[in-house]
């Protein structure tokens, strides 16, 4: 008895005492991020360029830019966030260029550059592996997979894969036209927007070779017209949605064992809006919640509230931008702000978010960078 009263009181004490274990305080989320901004360089821009964000006060500060590289418009970090992919966007000899990232300083380096296997390369992404990258060319109307080396170095494309056909568009699609490359959470399922023949074609990816097969169904057929260009996965995994440039809609889908089965499709325009319908960029809030879009004729991003049950999308308003042209846009990791990379006004503008609500408020901040039309957030150190 004396022995069992004894554990007791000495369990009593250990429990009111403070725990000085290495998981006593929980990690606390990043303040601090860089953001990379990819351009074309025919105008004022140099290349890339690195700033420093706060996700507190929504400031910008300007860290570095890395300089040589013809349009290295789209941008992609490797999961470890050491390196970075840009396309090098040309209608002749397209490439892809490595360069490692230092998160201790914001600087880019270097490291090497592989043809991209076609012309207008306009979107490049990384596998969850790290091992391997895949670009999209859009006047090509190809993909091609290239393998990272040890060191982050591209190695030469092992995989060219080259779309067929076209669409009612005439002018837009006369022929393939790959515009962004998507991989599942899975890592397997690759889904590939096609603007100039109006299908979300179906890949799997086997991430020990690199090697792309059909999809099972091998595309997906988006209403002719539309023009598929950029593509998201909600942070649940059971839904996705596409934003086709040549309709001005936002197209929903449910997601399941590498399918994608339709279920709305949502103008991103208000109602009397009868200008030029051209739409560019797509992201989901870090909650899932509300859904955003880019309008570049009417200047303008389109905001929905997200079903969270059913995926289905409710127009909110539309938000000006401040700017001309907005391309791509960022939301900040902690959903307070998002960014705004306006192409033809030379400048990122930034708004507060309201997370309850989704709407945007301008912070009146905003800094002047030749040509933007790429926004990557990473956390900085």
């Amino acid at each position: 008895m004396k022995i069992r009263n004894y554990l007791l009181s000495l369990l009593l004490i250990l429990s009111v005492l403070p725990s000085y274990s290495s998981s006593k305080v929980p990690a606390s989320s990043p303040s601090e991020f860089y953001m990379l901004v990819g351009t074309y360089t025919s105008g004022k821009s140099e290349g890339i360029y690195v700033y420093k964000f706060n996700s507190k006060t929504g400031d910008l500060t300007y860290v570095s830019k890395a300089t040589g590289l013809k349009n290295p418009a789209f941008l992609s970090f490797s999961p470890n966030q050491k390196y970075v992919y840009s396309v090098g966007e040309t209608d002749k000899n397209g490439s892809v260029n490595a360069f490692s990232f230092d998160k201790k300083n914001g600087k880019l380096t270097f490291l090497n550059s592989q043809p991209s296997n076609g012309s207008g390369p306009c979107h490049v992404t990384t596998d969850l592996t790290g091992k391997w990258v895949i670009v999209g060319n859009y006047s090509g109307g190809s993909l091609s997979v290239l393998p990272v080396e040890k060191d982050g170095k591209l190695g030469a494309g092992i995989q060219t894969i080259q779309h067929e056909g076209k669409s009612v568009n005439a002018q837009r699609q006369e022929k393939p036209h790959v515009h962004s490359i998507n991989i599942a959470p899975n890592n397997t399922d690759v889904f590939v927007p096609d603007l100039g023949i109006d299908k979300i074609v179906s890949y799997q990816l086997d991430a020990k070779t690199g090697h792309l097969s059909n999809g099972k169904p091998e595309y997906t057929k988006i209403k002719d017209g539309a023009g598929p260009r950029h593509f998201t996965f909600h942070p649940n995994g059971k839904f996705a949605y596409v934003i086709n440039e040549l309709d001005a809609t936002v197209t929903a889908f449910h997601y399941k064992k590498g399918g994608l089965s339709e279920f709305q499709t949502i103008s991103t325009l208000p109602k009397d809006y009868t200008g030029q319908k051209w739409c560019a960029d797509i992201h989901i809030s870090p909650d899932g919640k509300f859904l955003y879009g880019s309008n570049r004729t009417h200047d303008s991003l389109v905001i929905y509230s997200i079903d969270p049950k059913t995926g289905e999308l409710a127009y909110i308003t539309n938000e000006s931008v401040l700017g001309k042209t907005p391309r791509n846009f960022a939301i900040d990791p902690t959903g307070n702000f998002i960014l705004v990379a306006n192409q033809d006004s030379d400048n990122i503008t930034i708004f507060k978010r309201n997370k309850q609500t989704g709407t945007l408020t301008s912070t009146g901040k905003s800094v002047e960078v030749g040509t933007p039309v790429c926004l990557k957030l990473v956390p900085a150190e």
